[in-house]
């Protein structure tokens, strides 16, 4: 075989017909969610009020292996995937690496991230189900971005809270949401009573991913014909995201490749759920025994510093009970870059899975991702998100490893987006203006106390 080239592309056809569940596939599920009144197991119809019916049923689901994807979703996933396998060339050779470093880029739409995979599908149930609109959270902007995009392409309105410390460094995220046509306010707001409380609480706060989700669920239970629609942690997604995945495992087989490692940036599990389900797949059966990296922010350490304790999704603390690593529902994260990285708690399939051992953490401080993301995009000339400068931090790190072993291993992580609306963060580490914070035992025992009293 001659060199590979930078970068492996699927055709059209070739794009995946179904999602894969990885639930189907794990040794032992994660715990049930609990109703937080009764402390009973959220029953399927009970998500009824908050999600489309297909989606609670697919949030529920532990047996499908593999779940089709409608076709309108598909021919909306044509005018973006598939996206390109790219060969590290550059980057390895400023390493003087002999890994081979892959990363699978999403980044090649307007939301400049993943996201759009799992907005399709909700915008698309949403409306097949007879909804008229649809609200949401948003941290760094891309989730928010990627939904604009879906509602507006499957005719849904979207009300959009925003993360405020992230509304304020981003004012072109809002811009990019309004022109799809979405109302974005900045969370926490005082259009909610979950909201005014957290203001009344703390009026400076910059809030937290918590905060904006239990606004949005508050508002869409006011109107019948509306409901709430999460980007990340929820097995629903981990599921739509499987795409990145699968068109990952098909393009490194045509190129007579398989990855020893897959590192992801992890803040609710999104984007790592994706990435790595198809080769967790293959390790789960015993095909094979990857090695699998979690790469956290060290202000915001869930895996890494969290405990392993039910927990409410949102700080106004009305959404069922999720057992998995958490900071707290309470835990307001340092106003860093981190962006959609700042959640308190991980992905409950992504928790379990760490939990277990099939699964490794690492968390790292602000100025080193920012680091490595410089080398990256000189090298490679694509500005990633702050949130894929994390993976990119632990590619390299890996990569180093090689080269002090003299292993030539395969390593893939996954390049979540663009960093184009990221350039204050940018700005601040050039001008050497950035600052790291790690919380403190102290700090993080303050979440902890927000625990539910759940064994």
């Amino acid at each position: 075989m001659g060199k590979i080239p930078y970068k492996t592309y699927l055709t059209e056809e070739e794009i995946p017909k179904q999602w894969y569940n990885v639930r189907a596939d794990m040794k032992e599920q994660h715990d049930p969610l609990l109703d937080p009144a009764t402390l009973k197991p959220v029953a399927t119809e009970d998500l009824y009020p908050i999600f489309c019916e297909e989606l609670s049923k697919q949030e529920m689901d532990s047996t499908t292996r593999y779940i089709d994807i409608p076709e309108p979703v598909r021919e909306f996933y044509r005018m973006f995937r598939p996206s390109p396998l790219i060969r590290a060339y550059n980057l390895e050779k400023a390493l003087d690496t002999p890994a081979r470093i892959y990363y699978k880029f999403e980044g090649n739409n307007t939301s400049g991230s993943h996201k759009l995979n799992a907005a399709a599908a909700m915008a698309y149930y949403a409306k097949a189900q007879g909804l008229t609109s649809l609200t949401t959270e948003t941290g760094a902007g891309q989730w928010g971005t990627a939904l604009a995009q879906a509602c507006a392409f499957f005719g849904l309105d979207l009300t959009v809270f925003m993360v405020k410390v992230s509304y304020m460094q981003k004012p072109f995220r809002k811009g990019v949401m309004e022109t799809y046509g979405a109302k974005v306010i900045p969370s926490p707001s005082d259009v909610t009573s979950v909201g005014r409380a957290i203001l009344a609480d703390n009026p400076d706060t910059g809030g937290s991913l918590g905060c904006a989700i239990s606004e949005a669920i508050e508002m869409s239970m006011t109107d019948e014909k509306c409901r709430y629609a999460l980007g990340s942690v929820l097995n629903q997604v981990l599921l739509h995201q499987s795409i990145i995945g699968l068109e990952s495992k098909i393009a490194m087989e045509k190129i007579g490749e398989y990855p020893d490692i897959i590192i992801g940036c992890a803040g609710g599990g999104s984007n790592l759920g994706g990435l790595m389900s198809a080769f967790m797949q293959d390790k789960l059966t015993g095909k094979t025994d990857s090695r699998f990296i979690a790469v956290e922010p060290a202000s915001c350490p869930s895996l890494t510093r969290g405990k392993y304790a039910y927990d409410f999704c949102d700080t106004g603390k009305i959404t069922p009970l999720a057992r998995m690593y958490t900071l707290g529902s309470g835990f307001m994260p340092s106003p860093n870059h981190a962006g959609g990285l700042r959640y308190h708690g991980m992905s409950p399939i992504l928790s379990k899975l760490y939990h277990d051992g099939y699964m490794e953490a690492v968390s790292v401080e602000q100025s080193k991702v920012f680091e490595a993301a410089t080398l990256f995009c000189r090298q490679e000339q694509i500005l990633p998100a702050p949130e894929s400068a994390h993976a990119i931090h632990s590619a390299i790190e890996e990569a180093l490893k090689c080269k002090e072993s003299g292993e030539a291993k395969t390593i893939l992580f996954g390049l979540t987006g663009t960093g184009y609306f990221d350039m204050s963060a940018y700005m601040h580490f050039n001008e050497g203006t950035m600052n790291d914070h790690i919380p403190t035992d102290e700090e993080l025992e303050l979440g902890f106390a927000t625990l539910p009293p759940v064994d």
